[in-house]
């Protein structure tokens, strides 16, 4: 009788450790328009939605940027990394969970949207 407790007990406490391990949250993506450093609005809706999670587990902002232009599209993708950034501070979350990166140039045999995006990608739990 008493191993049949400690045997219930111990596969208690394997399922509840188990319900604490959680996967991270997904990526979110946003893109920008040309040579812009703004949002438009389905865009702010998607870091809005990301600001939730964000407010409890550390993000990564990474900002990418196209092979040609040098400088100008290395500060281009920090400057698009760095708005995303500020709109969720803006949302609530705390400046200390967040961290800004550049990630240009992207390879030339990529499609030309791919630089112009900015993905927030999350921390494990």
């Amino acid at each position: 009788m008493q191993r049949r407790i400690l045997t219930f007990l111990a596969l208690s406490g394997l399922a509840a450790c188990a319900g604490l391990q959680t996967e991270p949250e997904p990526a979110r993506v946003v893109f920008f328009q040309g040579e812009s450093a703004t949002l438009d609005a389905p865009a702010r809706a998607v870091v809005q939605a990301a600001a939730g999670p964000a407010r409890s587990q550390p993000v990564t902002i990474l900002g990418y940027g196209g092979p040609q232009g040098g400088a100008f599209n290395s500060t281009l993708a920090m400057a698009r990394a760095q708005h995303v950034a500020e709109l969720l501070r803006q949302a609530g979350v705390p400046a200390e969970r967040i961290t800004v990166q550049t990630r240009a140039p992207v390879p030339a045999d990529m499609a030309p949207i791919e630089t112009r995006r900015v993905e927030i990608r999350f921390a494990a739990p």
